[in-house]
């Protein structure tokens, strides 16, 4: 069974649930496609905003949610990071070429790492050095960085998105399986069940 996981590696709602998905697919079974994608290209398709033009209540909405969440599911949370929001087309275009080059494990453990360096502590997704460092944290080869800079890196993020927006997915993350698609952390639980039936 494949699952197609679709998300950008600087989504706090993202991080919340990385690891329980990863072990949900893991335990199931399941094949993890690694899908990140560019949600400035999905949103305008999509009806979505993104965050800075988001209505005020919204935005303060979020923070109340993301801080119940943390503390719920007991996965370390900054509210407000230093680097947010930031470009997460480079972290993006390292995903692709990792997992073409180590495939989808490497590509979730990286995923993982990038998304607690953002969300719990505080470190430039953005920046060449931090995803240098996260590749020698994972024991990824450090030759990634510029297997991501090449033109197929790009051309698979890009690929990626289109997938996604013909997919009909609009928020991150979205688990899809079998054309099902399930939207946020939250719908865990949901896609567990699926798995399952």
């Amino acid at each position: 069974m494949d699952i197609q996981y679709y998300f950008t590696p600087v989504s706090p709602w993202t991080y919340l649930g990385h690891a329980r998905f990863c072990a949900i697919a893991k335990a199931a079974g399941a094949r993890v496609e690694v899908l990140p994608v560019d949600y400035g290209v999905i949103f305008p398709q999509s009806g979505g905003l993104p965050l800075s033009k988001r209505a005020p209540q919204r935005q303060a909405y979020r923070l109340v949610e993301l801080k119940r969440f943390s503390e719920w599911l007991q996965v370390p949370l900054v509210l407000q990071p230093k680097f947010f929001p930031v470009d997460g087309g480079p972290a993006s275009r390292l995903l692709v070429a990792t997992q073409r080059a180590a495939g989808a494990q490497a590509a979730l453990a990286l995923a993982g790492a990038m998304m607690k360096a953002v969300w719990a502590e505080e470190r430039n997704l953005a920046e060449r050095e931090t995803l240098a460092a996260l590749l020698s944290e994972c024991t990824l080869a450090a030759a990634l960085l510029s297997d991501a800079d090449a033109p197929e890196a790009a051309a698979g993020y890009e690929a990626n998105t289109q997938r996604a927006l013909a997919a009909g997915v609009f928020g991150a993350p979205s688990y899809v399986l079998e054309g099902e698609i399930f939207w946020g952390q939250d719908r865990l639980d949901f896609l567990e069940r699926r798995l399952n039936a």
